[in-house]
């Protein structure tokens, strides 16, 4: 018999070279940044350019005071990393910060104070704000505390669904609004489980893509103060102030007190997918939680103050956010952090897409002047990481730079379209001089984004989002009401573009009411064939009211909180989106990746897209028109490309009905009726495939204030 012959092998890399109070050390690795389990050990890895020197501060889970201090030896700082391998720690039970020693001379940009506790840019998770709205110890001298997370989630084979972008039907969401109210009857209200129940409503409406308001850890006190109205306590609300970019808000999960936020995120990814519903976060890397001068010193400012903000000669803030500071994103060190956020978004919870916040600032050169070729967003656009995934730019600031239409794109770049959203809105209450407008934004707005390389898909066409008026609120109020927010009245948008129909907010006038309902499916309508990606958001299916309050960001309350019992009292709006919604996704005429080409067809006559008035081929482009009618040819040449019904669609914004021609079809076929807003409730719209066929196929008496769309079929 032969013996075996055992030899213990020690990696000499792995060991460790020191101690500190009993606790092995190793020089560690400067990549990546943040806290990474390695054998036996975590490797600690924080940047900074300034500070002279930096301390590891460790706690047991949940403690005041730390158990331990581990200042970094000067040996295990390579370049301008402190990095270090700590043995023997329980990832599961701690919690760490950093200390930074340097200059503290704010005029020269440098704010470090040994005496605060600072979390880790790179944090996977957070603690501090584990339960939402829960009290503040205001005697824990570290508040935000970094966490270490293991990325073991069994996603049971899930991947990013890649749904073409001309398909999607986006629903933009509020993960705690969406089901806090009383009335969503769900287990775990506001969190993201209580998402996962409603899951089934999103489907059936015909929602394929969810983009969610920001999820990234904040402070939702962050400027809170009590309303001497309601005597409530009035929140960070919407979240558009992160203070960790990598870890999802432990307070909308049902699991955040025991660390579970970032796997129940993930089943919400998971099943989404499971659906067919893409998700899209909303990223908000254009500012940070710390504010200005005035604001907490939480991460970023003393870690590297002159790295991460964007500051004056003088060490001052610019504010090209309205938040207090402006992150510096094209820094290298900066572009990097959010390059890696960004991937790990994509790799560990397989998020399909993003919109940027203010993504104009994105653009922004150091010293705060726009750049013609900005390498962060140049570096986005190009990442193998990224290149499955959705690109979305809100593309203007708070500073003035206002780029819809010129957005740095490389042909990756979707834009937020607000010149859609104010065009259409104008349109819809009756307002002149729109008509020449309203045309490019109905075809994908080829004034803006003929030559972006997205096509139609450049433009985000939406009326309505978290930031203005409800649908509702829109043809329910002249002005806006915030007085809830405690300001004045003063924060918000002053122009909307909106029309109260007579009646400023509430009224039991039958007639109002009925207009103001007529008004929403108008907008439906046009929406939801205009050429583009359409968003909604959300409410707006039944009926929402935010009761006048255009900048809800601070109303933690039924303001915000969708009241499910609105779809009793709105069943119409609610069934007329949906059909619209499945009558966008039959027709593939409506979703045309490329600009059209006034190019006719040889036996029609007709272009492929072509306009008209009250008679045929004459539309009324006039100054004082506000009547519309175009035709969409759904046959083609080339057949690969176009195979469609023919759809006629008429837009009558006068306040008195307008009888318009119909143009000639072949005599094998006839138009139909899908959709007419002046009819009563019971018939003004039917289900995909049921139009009805109009005795007259002449004309059509279109009333005041309304949309009807017509399909020709095969007798």
């Amino acid at each position: 018999m032969i013996g075996k012959l055992v030899v213990n092998m020690q990696r000499i890399d792995n060991t460790p070279t020191t101690t500190y109070e009993g606790y092995d050390l190793r020089e560690g690795n400067p990549l990546p940044f943040g806290a990474t389990i390695v054998p036996g050990g975590i490797n600690f890895s924080v940047y900074s350019q300034h500070a002279s020197s930096c301390v590891l501060v460790i706690y047991k889970r949940g403690d005041k005071e730390p158990f331990i201090e581990i200042p970094f030896p000067e040996t295990f700082k390579i370049g301008n990393v402190f990095c270090m391998i700590v043995y023997g720690l329980d990832y599961e039970e701690i919690e760490y910060g950093y200390r930074m020693d340097g200059e503290f001379a704010p005029k020269k940009g440098n704010w470090f104070d040994k005496t605060k506790i600072l979390m880790d840019p790179y944090a996977k998770s957070v603690a501090g704000r584990d339960e939402w709205g829960k009290k503040i110890d205001t005697t824990n001298s570290y508040q935000h505390r970094a966490r270490i997370t293991r990325f073991d989630y069994d996603w049971r084979g899930d991947k990013q669904l890649e749904i073409p972008m001309e398909d999607l039907i986006i629903y933009e969401m509020h993960v705690r609004g969406f089901t806090n109210h009383k009335s969503s009857d769900v287990t775990y209200k506001g969190t993201y489980s209580g998402v996962r129940e409603k899951i089934p409503y999103l489907k059936d409406l015909g929602i394929n893509c969810v983009e969610l308001m920001p999820i990234t850890s904040f402070d939702e006190f962050e400027n809170s103060k009590e309303s001497p109205i309601t005597g409530e306590l009035l929140l960070n609300y919407w979240g558009y102030s992160s203070i960790a970019f990598f870890a999802p808000k432990a307070g909308y999960a049902q699991t955040g007190k025991v660390n579970g936020e970032c796997d129940e995120f993930k089943t919400l990814v998971r099943d989404f997918h499971k659906h067919g519903i893409e998700v899209i976060l909303d990223v908000v890397y254009n500012h940070t939680g710390e504010g200005n001068a005035l604001g907490p010193c939480i991460s970023f400012r003393g870690i590297d103050n002159k790295t991460y903000y964007m500051l004056t000669a003088n060490g001052e803030y610019y504010n090209f956010s309205g938040c207090g500071n402006t992150l510096n994103c094209n820094h290298p060190v900066v572009r990097d952090l959010i390059l890696a956020n960004l991937r790990n978004w994509v790799a560990e919870y397989h998020i399909d897409g993003f919109r940027f916040d203010l993504a104009s600032i994105l653009g922004r050169n150091q010293d705060g002047t726009p750049m013609s070729n900005p390498p962060l967003l140049e570096s986005l656009a190009f990442d193998p990481v990224l290149g499955k995934c959705k690109l979305i730019a809100e593309a203007w600031d708070a500073g003035g730079l206002y780029q819809v239409g010129s957005f740095p794109s490389w042909g990756r770049f979707a834009e937020w379209n607000g010149k859609y959203r104010d065009d259409i809105r104008r349109f819809l209450k009756s307002d002149e001089g729109t008509i020449m407008s309203v045309i490019q934004r109905i075809i994908g707005s080829p004034d803006l984004y003929f030559h972006k390389g997205l096509g139609t898909c450049s433009s985000i066409n939406f009326i309505t989002c978290h930031d203005g008026f409800t649908l509702m609120d829109l043809f329910s109020y002249n002005q806006k009401h915030n007085w809830a927010n405690c300001e004045n009245n003063k924060d918000g948008n002053d122009i909307n573009y909106s029309w109260n129909c007579g009646v400023e907010g509430h009224t039991d006038n039958i007639e109002i009411k009925a207009l103001r309902k007529r008004l929403i499916k108008n907008a439906i309508s046009i929406l939801m064939i205009s050429q583009g990606i359409p968003m909604m958001y959300m409410g707006d299916e039944m009926g929402n009211s935010q009761y006048g309050n255009n900048n809800a960001y601070c109303q933690d309350n039924e303001v915000s909180w969708i009241n499910w019992n609105d779809l009793n009292e709105n069943k119409d709006i609610h069934n007329f989106v949906k059909k619209m919604i499945e009558f966008r996704k039959t027709h593939s005429v409506l979703r045309n990746k490329l600009h059209w080409e006034d190019e006719q067809e040889e036996r029609s006559g007709y272009s492929h897209i072509s306009w008209h008035g009250v008679k045929v081929n004459e539309p009324d482009k006039s100054y004082c028109s506000r009547s519309i009618a175009l035709m969409l040819w759904g046959k083609s040449k080339d057949s690969d490309s176009i195979n469609d019904d023919h759809i006629y669609i008429i837009m009558n914004m006068y306040w008195k009905a307008q009888t318009f021609e119909l143009p000639p079809l072949n005599i094998e076929e006839k138009w139909y009726l899908f959709v007419d807003t002046f009819k009563e409730e019971e018939k003004e719209i039917v289900a995909v495939g049921e139009e009805i066929k109009l005795k007259n196929q002449a004309s059509y008496n279109v009333g005041p204030r309304s949309v009807v769309i017509l399909v020709a079929k095969h007798i």
